[in-house]
């Protein structure tokens, strides 16, 4: 289910005095310290330690959760106590949050959420004032939830092309497996045949970059902070930048479908680990 939100402006509160004048004053009162604007639901504070990051109106840090990569909440029962969801009525968005950036979903628990740019938001409980950023990093699966994020960090099941279930050794089996995907939680990919900074899958024409497409990124802004810039660089492929890490430069797979989530038939195509996933984990790509 998605809502249309609206950018906050002072606009709104002339024209609500205007029309409204008491009933304005009194939101504006109870909201706001008596200023004039109403502050918006979901807003981009400056943070000492992340920089930008997203906050509800009162300034409190807003999270995601590496396991919910598919866009549904694995946050549930006791889980939301450490971790209440965010949820606001037709909220409003401040500027540098695209209207389409908040989406509101449905829980299996029957409760509405919020998400950014597909990612459940949620508090962590032991913030207790404004920029607090205790929660990022806990368990290795919670971030502060950023605007400018190149990467993101995912952790689900490997469900190859096959149909079957793999570990992360790319032996059948159920396993929850951590590992790197793109803002939008789309899988990337390395090459097992490609060495350090060297693309050996691309064609001059690019006419298999369907099935594999580079991952266009010339250099990442900001990441969550279980990856480290260091990892990442790039490289020119026949005129066009591919990110690479730790050497491994870097693709989707055509067949995880244009803005699939979580989605990794990749791993098993043609053969298992051919083309695995990336992750903390992953030894540095072998010299040419």
């Amino acid at each position: 289910m998605k809502r249309v939100f609206h950018h906050a402006t002072g606009m709104s509160a002339v024209l609500c005095i205007a029309m409204l004048f008491a009933a304005c004053s009194k939101d504006s009162n109870d909201n706001n310290n008596n200023n004039n604007t109403k502050k918006p639901s979901v807003q981009i504070i400056d943070n000492p330690q992340f920089g930008k990051i997203l906050a509800d109106s009162n300034g409190r840090t807003l999270y995601v959760f590496a396991p919910d990569v598919s866009g549904q909440s694995a946050c549930t029962g006791a889980c939301l106590v450490t971790w209440p969801l965010f949820n606001v009525k037709n909220p409003s968005v401040s500027q540098g949050i695209g209207n389409n950036d908040i989406e509101d979903i449905d829980r299996t628990d029957g409760e509405d959420q919020l998400t950014y740019k597909g990612w459940p938001l949620y508090y962590y409980v032991s913030d207790t004032k404004q920029g607090d950023v205790k929660g990022d990093g806990l368990n290795g699966l919670w971030f502060v939830a950023k605007p400018d994020y190149s990467l993101m960090v995912a952790k689900a099941q490997l469900v190859g092309d096959d149909g079957k279930n793999y570990k992360h050794d790319y032996t059948e089996g159920t396993e929850a497996t951590v590992y790197i995907v793109d803002s939008l939680g789309r899988t990337i990919y390395a090459f097992t045949p490609d060495k350090f900074n060297k693309n050996n899958y691309t064609k001059s024409d690019f006419s298999n970059d369907p099935l594999w497409p580079i991952f266009q990124v010339s250099s990442v802004q900001s990441l969550p902070s279980l990856l480290s810039k260091a990892d990442f660089g790039s490289i020119d492929v026949f005129g066009k930048k591919q990110l690479t890490f730790k050497g491994w430069p870097l693709y989707y797979f055509g067949n995880d479908g244009a803005g699939s989530r979580g989605v990794n038939k990749g791993i098993s195509f043609p053969a298992p680990g051919i083309w695995p996933i990336v992750n903390n984990s992953s030894a540095t790509a072998p010299q040419p």
